[in-house]
């Protein structure tokens, strides 16, 4: 298994957030993807903002988070605003 810091985006604090919530693996984040790992995250963090779903999304996508396509981060934002309700 991969360290988690071996995906882009995804330093020591993040690393150690996903951890937190049982997410201990490049390949279980990928596994679980994006969405799931940030409900986990805000459920025990709640005051992570959206910038934590693109970067988580950008890990698993491979991509620096800032370069997500449009469509990408339309589609995330759509999911945060979604959890808020």
């Amino acid at each position: 298994m991969s360290e988690l810091t071996a995906l882009k985006n995804i330093g020591a604090e993040m690393a150690r957030k996903l951890k937190s919530v049982g997410i201990d693996s490049a390949e279980e984040l990928i596994a679980v993807g994006s969405k799931e790992a940030f409900v986990r995250l805000k459920e025990r963090y709640p005051d992570i903002c959206l910038v934590f779903l693109y970067v988580l999304q950008g890990a698993v996508d491979h991509v620096d988070y800032n370069r997500l396509s449009e469509e990408t981060k339309a589609d995330l934002k759509e999911f945060h605003k979604q959890l808020k309700n």
